[in-house]
């Protein structure tokens, strides 16, 4: 054999067409696929949408028998909410992120492939419900005892569970990969006061997905054990509460509502500029009311429960969060509108979607301000006024925003213009098909019609409005075919755009369109926030040094990952345990059971005592004592381990004493806290075994010292966790 045919075998080839894209790890690759992702579910949602405003048009309409309306209305939110608006903001991040701060990839591809992966497993978990016995029916939000199984036998609220579960893991997943890429790969000179918005948006939205999910997995978990093992965390007459659903939920629910609508503030941020020919006013203000948003939305999650009796205390406290929240929202209205005074507008198709987005969101905001006063609410809630509000503020907002910047980056993403014409076509079919589909709604909920019926009765007003609302629906159809119609076109044909089609001042723009798997040839220098602007316009650029490429020392990328993870994990355990207090320190408990503090205190004392185990291994390992590393690596696993069989013995005699989930509330919350705690010791367990054999097979390279801290750094938070949960089930019960 010859050595050409002898290093032709030996070449890997790599794959293409299809199985190139199954296989990617590449972040712009991964983003079109969230695109294409969320715009199949789009239209899924849209049909069923469309099914629901035909049944509604008429009264007493018998088109849909109401089992399959409740069907409907459940997986169109679900399915516009988790899988629309989520892989929507994922598509985008992925793709813009890294080529707007001046990097090759994202921090981890191989993660970045894999949260991907799980939106369509969890969305054909979902909607395979439909073929398995029945969608879930209960609302996107599954409100207990609803979805509880002696009211609820359906099988799709498990495939709904299962599939939220799925879901949320890909999100919480994504969300990492975006913080350690904003936080460890900018390019040099791109300090945080440089940042585009949208990555300032993106950053702070990744970081409530960080918080909030767990928040829903807690629950979740909770309504799974309830379903399953027979347990009555949301069951009144067994000590559960299904007020305790609702609070979980929308600790999440809340949250997940600037989730999908920041990305959509930055998107707004970088277009409006362009095409007023202005930089953004008021940057700073712009910046911080974004993080200003983040925190307070974990404070306002009460105001969708007004109508439960909180008490007048938790009225007003929550009242008083939701008008707050409204200032650094309206900050962004005025800077956005204040932008455009004074410039040279162009009134491109992306441009006309962002001031479609700010009447509509104006429109929806204002609602939002009377739905955030408790007397209000009260007397609509449950009406079409909050459906009308709600679709306001997340279609007038999130879809207007998003078509905003569809239309803006797709010469990026494809090197091909989309049809200006049937752009505004569509934007006009959009903009009235919108109005007339939800304004009226606003009217209808004043006139007493509640959200979530099948049919109504023939009362003055309601056919005309509702058949309006249907009329409508059929329009933003139109426009919907009218934007496939332009991208299946423009694909094919299209102008060909360039690398800068519209004078754009981010570092996208600095690429090829669309740009090649290492993304930048060469990343201009960052001097400012308009890095292309300088690029173009060398003798107006102050002479600012750029820092070398070591300084700034910034984090590395796997103890940033590890922290955020640590912060999710926080949110999960934190709301069992207060789950945990609120069924068995108040009015719902039911004693602490056959608890052995005292053996339970000695398997503790060895999981405390790994933790310092490892301080030590860690130490070895500064001083190149390897072998001696290794040793107390292998000392913390094993006293980790005896941790676990004190457990399991101690599982043991509860369940032969006939403690079970079932049998109390105080049994659930027990066994659903400390048993998620033994996994994620185990997990810990699996990570200092890989560690500690990829060591000794030299697999960590030069940075193992950082790979065997941030493995460290979980460890200890488990540990810490254990503090927690011994303190308040064990020593709290008992003492």
């Amino acid at each position: 054999m010859s050595f050409e045919a002898t290093l032709e075998t030996e070449v890997e080839v790599p794959p293409t067409g299809f199985v190139s894209w199954v296989t990617t790890v590449d972040h712009k690759r991964v983003g079109i696929m969230y695109l294409i992702t969320s715009v199949v579910f789009f239209a899924i949602a849209g049909i069923e949408a469309l099914l629901m405003r035909i049944q509604l048009a008429v009264p007493e309409n018998d088109f849909i028998p109401p089992e399959l309306y409740n069907q409907l209305f459940t997986m169109h939110g679900t399915t516009m909410v988790f899988l629309v608006g989520m892989p929507l903001i994922a598509g985008f991040a992925n793709y813009l992120v890294p080529l707007m701060i001046g990097a090759r990839d994202v921090a981890f591809p191989r993660l970045n492939a894999f949260s991907f992966w799980l939106v369509p497993f969890g969305g054909l978990m979902l909607h395979w419900s439909f073929l398995a016995g029945g969608a879930p029916n209960a609302g996107w939000f599954s409100y207990a005892p609803l979805t509880e199984l002696p009211f609820n036998l359906n099988e799709g609220v498990d495939y709904w569970l299962l599939s939220l579960l799925a879901l949320g893991i890909g999100s919480v997943g994504s969300a990492i990969n975006i913080i350690v890429t904003v936080v460890t790969l900018r390019a040099p000179g791109m300090k945080i006061s440089r940042m585009p918005l949208f990555i300032w948006m993106i950053f702070v939205t990744s970081i409530l997905i960080v918080l909030a999910i767990p928040a829903l997995n807690s629950a979740i978990v909770m309504l799974l054990v309830d379903r399953h093992l027979d347990a009555a965390f949301f069951l009144p007459d067994r000590g559960g509460s299904a007020v305790v659903w609702q609070h979980f939920f929308w600790v999440f629910g809340h949250p997940e509502v600037y989730v999908l609508i920041l990305p959509v503030f930055g998107m707004i941020s970088e277009i409006i500029p362009v095409f007023s020919r202005k930089p953004i006013y008021g940057y700073s203000f712009v910046a911080a009311s974004t993080v200003a948003i983040g925190i307070l939305s974990l404070s306002v999650w009460a105001h969708h429960m007004f109508a439960v009796g909180m008490g007048r205390g938790p009225d007003l406290f929550f009242t008083a969060a939701s008008l707050l929240i409204a200032v650094p929202t309206g900050v962004k209205v005025f800077n956005w509108s204040a932008t455009m005074v004074g410039g040279r507008i162009q009134f491109s198709t992306a441009m006309l979607f962002c001031i479609g987005f700010l009447i509509e969101f104006v429109i929806g905001g204002l609602s939002g301000v009377t739905l955030a006063s408790a007397p209000i609410d009260w007397q609509v809630t449950d009406s079409y006024y909050v459906v009308a509000h709600f679709h306001f503020v997340l279609f007038g907002g999130f879809v207007f925003g998003m078509a905003a910047g569809l239309y803006y980056w797709f010469p990026k993403i494809t090197g091909r213009m989309l049809s200006e014409r049937l752009g505004k076509w569509q934007f006009w079919l959009m903009l009235i098909g919108f109005n007339l589909t939800f304004l009226g709604m606003h009217f209808l909920g004043f006139m007493g019609m509640p959200r979530r019926v099948f049919t109504y009765p023939d009362l003055p007003g309601y056919e005309a409005l509702n058949m309006a609302s249907t009329v409508g629906t059929v329009v933003i159809a139109v426009s919907v075919l009218v934007m496939l119609y332009n991208i299946a076109v423009s694909l094919k044909r299209g102008e060909v755009a360039g690398d800068n089609p519209w004078n754009a001042w981010t570092l996208e723009w600095a690429a090829a369109s669309p740009p090649p798997e290492h993304n930048f040839e060469l990343v201009p220098p960052v001097r400012s926030r308009r890095p292309m602007f300088d690029l173009a316009h060398p003798e107006v650029v102050r002479d600012v040094p750029l820092p070398p490429s070591d300084a700034p020392k910034r984090p590395q990328a796997a103890i940033v990952s590890v922290m955020a993870f640590i912060a999710s994990e926080s949110m999960f355990f934190l709301m069992l345990l207060v789950a945990f207090v609120i069924y068995n320190f108040f009015e719902f408990g039911s004693g602490p059971g056959p608890l052995d503090i005292h053996r339970t205190g000695m398997f503790s004392v060895a999981l405390f005592a790994s933790s310092a185990t490892l301080f030590v291994a860690e130490r070895h390992l500064r001083r190149g004592n390897g072998s001696g590393a290794t040793t107390w690596l292998v000392i913390t696993m094993a006293l980790g381990l005896v941790f676990l069989a004190g457990q399991a013995w101690e599982y043991y005699d509860l369940i032969t004493a006939h403690f079970t989930p079932e049998g109390s509330i105080f049994a659930a919350t027990f066994f659903t806290t400390t048993g998620f705690h033994g996994f994620h010791v185990f997990a810990g367990l699996l990570a200092l075994l890989a560690v500690t054999l990829l060591r000794r097979n030299g697999g960590l390279g030069k940075n193992e010292e950082t790979i065997v801290k941030a493995t460290g750094y979980y460890w200890h938070f488990v540990d810490v966790v254990w503090v927690f949960v011994f303190s308040i089930i064990y020593l709290g019960r008992i003492l």
